[in-house]
């Protein structure tokens, strides 16, 4: 077995010595396929041969000094104990061989043309020595020894039966060396024994993991290390060496593969480049111009050796490596013969194209066709980088402009999947091509919405304004445009009227096509929900096509839209599932891109459900995967959902990098646009600035209803400006907004409808609130937004303290902070937290003064006592100005006291009074 070739090895030739030492001369071939471990067996048996009393003359043969005549022997004498008269003798023997074997003569080639007397006269030297103590002479790679040396060997072979000399040759096999002549002169002499190493099987390489590694790594590693070796003992300590150091095949399992081929056949190691450049040996003979017959001898051998298995190399690491080792040029003009061939076979088009990218060339006539195509495949197959190269050098190739102009626009579309900002480079050429009618019609809208997401506004109209200019549209351009229309509707709703109009035929046609149809359906739907509110045909539709779409090339828009559907017809539990599944899809496709406008809707689901640091880390994650810049007009959605998350869970300070963060002027041009302006006003108020929240807030407004998309399920503006109004001491302003929204909603609107009655109570008599907010959670009970329920049942709170119902207060304050925990709304849980009262207050301590109000009235006691005005404690509290005049009626009379100036001050030293809100910046 293959784990006991060394040890019958080192027994054989110590046998052997045995018999040298007792006087007869003995031969041993050790030979075996390279790296079995001939040249181990040698070293450590020369190292013994002193144990045993003989003398050891070493030597190697070399590839690079198979040249140097007498070379080998000359290794040998030099290290011979000899006389100087000796020494002096046998170096003019060498000097004068080696003059000999340098000649021109023809015949030198010939044994029996050598001068025999040089040979007879060097191998003496060596025969005289063994009379004063036995030899060993070992030379280990044999077959790269010089042709005099080899000749030499020969000779002292066929005269060391009768002396106490030992040779030790070791070769791989097969060697056409040793076929020539040490066949004949050597392993057929009745004293020489062969000696076959192979390489190691399985428990041979446990045992050689278990001596270096010990046996864990042995039980963990070598089944590994023998798979991916074959047992080549060079490449086992590569293996050994590489998990040592990172777990994992890798550098030194690699410079091994290199190592190894370098020291083999010069067939072979063809052979083994071009299966690196082909991947399997189907086309190697004709690649390389060499046999089938040649290459199949080869590849046997690289199996053999551990290098290859089945014909294929037995890790990518040991093809990239050899790769690596190949010249540029040598590279290059293989990968270019590689994709001629492959071409021929008919072979895939991503096969062909790889060999065409790696050569750098697609020059043929054939080859611009092969790269659109595979760049096709690579896509559907999620390859959206090696798309990217295989567009990348077709455009560079390619000299119609035409056609350049469409791989362009597909270059456009795959870079997209990536980062939206690559693309921006090829605007101008697009542009440049569209006026020269090389760009068709559906193009020309893939680049107007490719300018629009830029900003580029001016131009992105151009582009719209030519195409309104074409006489006739062809099929194609009719259904881009088609599908476009409801989608310009939603998203860039000021662009509408620079559409091409598209006959009511031709957008039936566009409908029926399937590769168009769905897109259209899903942004219908989107549009429908915003104009004119959720339906139970939209909704079903948006459902539908969210069960039968994936994430292939074109879908990314039809599933954005379906979902924003869902989400603004106030169903984000039904959108939330969809979402999820598309954005671990995205990732498993490595779309980065995707996954960032994915996490983006994923934030404002999040919203609208309550869930403020679920969304907060989706907007973080949208804008990590996408720098901010890169979002161009749309980082209003994701920056949107990032401050309105922050403003409710009170992390102002955190979020101002954010809030100041420049954004495109074209945004405003845009759905984001009023996301944004709507999370900036929220930001604002609850930074204590609600005029210009208000400013914010009506800009938004008056966009929406420009746009005629003024529904309640989008952004309820009018509700957020009440809240702003309140602030300011404007009830009466904010009645008639909030009437005027609660006007707009209607039985599914359940969400805006409950915010508005949870605002219409703020501003109503104090017998009416607790009604009020009670309708109000039921509405957002079932809306499922927990945040704006925690709001709700926080002015419930303060509404059954007010109209002194503490029991009812004490239960619904109790709910409101689990809720509000839930959320990681900070100032609710804050302004909860304020006014607790000690255990067992002292009746002499403030403690005892504030026993006998409630939770509510001790917090606005505490404030007034410290001076602040009924304004700034409404704000501070989150109440209006008329409650907090109702508690301080209420407070003055339980308090005997007739002014705010009679309040103890010992008030607010007792009840920990809030400090004012360090976050109150002054926002633009």
């Amino acid at each position: 077995m293959a784990v006991d070739d060394q040890r019958k090895g080192m027994t054989s030739l110590r046998e052997l010595l045995a018999e040298v030492v007792a006087g007869k001369g003995r031969i041993a071939m050790v030979t075996g396929a390279i790296a079995t471990g001939k040249s181990e067996l040698l070293y450590a048996f020369t190292e013994r041969a002193f144990d045993h009393g003989a003398l050891p003359l070493t030597a190697t043969g070399s590839r690079a000094e198979s040249g140097l005549p007498l070379g080998v022997l000359s290794q040998l004498v030099h290290g011979a104990p000899l006389t100087e008269e000796q020494r002096a003798a046998t170096l003019g023997l060498l000097h004068e061989g080696a003059r000999s074997q340098m000649s021109n003569d023809p015949r030198a080639e010939a044994i029996e043309h050598v001068d025999v007397q040089i040979v007879d006269a060097l191998c003496t030297v060596l025969l005289e020595l063994s009379e004063r103590c036995p030899l060993v002479i070992a030379v280990d790679d044999v077959h790269y020894a010089d042709r005099a040396s080899q000749l030499c060997l020969a000779y002292l072979a066929r005269r060391v039966k009768f002396a106490d000399v030992m040779l030790v040759f070791s070769a791989p096999d097969p060697s056409a060396h040793l076929q020539s002549l040490f066949h004949t002169e050597v392993l057929r002499q009745p004293h020489c024994r062969p000696i076959r190493l192979a390489h190691l099987n399985l428990a041979g390489v446990e045992e050689r993991v278990t001596d270096r590694a010990g046996a864990e790594a042995a039980r963990r590693f070598a089944a590994e290390c023998h798979a991916l070796s074959g047992g080549n003992r060079l490449l086992v300590d590569a293996l050994l060496e590489d998990h040592q150091a990172t777990g994992s095949p890798g550098q030194r399992y690699g410079e091994a593969i290199v190592a190894y081929l370098r020291r083999a056949d010069r067939r072979m190691s063809l052979v083994a480049r071009g299966l690196a450049v082909l991947g399997d040996a189907s086309s190697v003979g004709p690649l390389l111009g060499e046999s089938k017959v040649a290459v199949s001898t080869s590849i046997q051998a690289l199996g053999d050796a551990g290098v290859l298995r089945e014909g294929r190399f037995r890790h990518e690491i040991a093809r990239s490596a050899v790769l690596a080792e190949l010249d540029a040029s040598e590279r290059i003009a293989l990968h270019r013969r590689a994709a001629e061939l492959t071409y021929e076979e008919g072979c895939p088009p991503v096969v062909v194209a790889e060999h065409l990218l790696h050569a750098s060339h697609a020059g043929d006539p054939w080859a611009l066709s092969v790269l659109e195509e595979a760049a096709r495949q690579a896509l559907r197959d999620d390859g959206v980088e090696s798309a990217i190269e295989y567009l990348k050098l077709a455009w560079r190739a390619c000299g119609d402009e035409r056609r350049r102009a469409r791989i362009a626009t597909a270059l456009m579309r795959a870079e997209w999947r990536i980062n939206p900002s690559t693309p921006a480079g090829h605007l101008a050429e697009l542009t440049d091509a569209l006026h020269k009618g090389y760009l068709g019609g559906g193009d020309a809208v893939v680049l107007a919405k490719a300018l629009l997401w830029h900003g580029h506004v001016d131009d992105a109209r151009e582009v719209l304004a030519h195409l309104k200019e074409r006489e006739k549209l062809d099929q194609e351009s009719a259904a881009e445009l088609a599908a476009a229309r409801p989608w310009f509707r939603t998203l860039y709703p000021s662009f509408l009227t620079h559409l091409p109009e598209v006959g009511r035929e031709r957008t039936v046609a566009a409908a029926s096509s399937l590769r168009v149809g769905r897109r259209m359906e899903a942004a219908d739907a989107l549009a429908s929900v915003m104009t004119e509110g959720p339906r139970e045909d939209t909704v079903a539709t948006a459902e539908l096509i969210l069960r039968g779409s994936r994430l292939d090339e074109m879908t990314l828009d039809t599933v954005e839209t379906a979902l924003l559907a869902l989400t603004y017809a106030d169903l984000p539990g039904k959108a939330a599932p969809w979402c999820d599944a598309f954005i671990d899809e995205a990732e498993s496709r490595r779309a980065p891109s995707r996954q960032a406008r994915l996490s983006a809707i994923r934030a404002e689901i999040g919203l609208r459900r309550g869930d403020l640091a679920g969304a907060a880390q989706d907007a973080q994650r949208a804008l990590e995967l996408i720098p901010a810049g890169s979002w161009g007009v749309t980082v209003g959605g994701p920056l949107g959902s990032l401050l309105l998350a922050g403003a409710a869970m009170g992390k102002l300070d955190e979020y101002l990098q954010h809030f100041n963060q420049p954004v495109p002027e074209a945004m405003l041009e845009t759905r984001y646009g009023l996301q944004y302006l709507h999370a900036k006003g929220r930001f604002n108020l609850m930074a204590d600035q609600p005029q210009q929240a208000l400013r914010d807030f009506r800009l938004c407004g008056e966009l929406m209803s420009r746009w005629k998309l003024d529904v309640p399920g989008f952004i309820a503006w009018r509700t957020d400006a009440a809240e702003a109004l309140i602030r300011l001491g404007e009830p009466d302003e904010a009645m008639r907004l909030i009437n005027d929204q609660l006007s707009r909603c209607d039985s599914r609107s359940k969400r805006a409808q409950g915010i508005a009655t949870r605002l219409l109570a703020s501003v109503s008599e104090l017998r009416h609130r607790a009604t009020l907010l009670r309708r109000s959670a039921d509405l957002l009970q079932s809306g499922g937004d927990r945040y704006q329920l925690a709001r709700t049942l926080f002015d419930l709170t303060e509404a059954y303290q007010a109209s002194g119902e503490y029991r009812q207060a004490e239960i619904f304050g109790r709910r409101t902070r689990v809720l509000a925990q839930e959320c990681h709304a900070e100032p609710l849980i804050r302004a909860l937290s304020r006014g607790a009262e000690d255990d067992e207050p002292d009746p002499g301590s403030s403690s005892g003064v504030t026993a006998i109000m409630s939770d509510a009235e001790r917090r606005v006691a505490a404030l007034a006592a410290e001076g602040y005005t009924n304004r700034e404690i409404s704000r501070k509290l989150f109440i209006t100005m008329s409650t907090v005049e109702q508690h301080l009626t209420r407070i003055y009379r339980k308090l005997n006291v007739t002014r705010r100036t009679e309040l103890p001050a010992r008030l607010a030293d007792g009840l920990s009074a809030p400090a004012p809100e360090s976050t109150n910046h002054a926002f633009n």
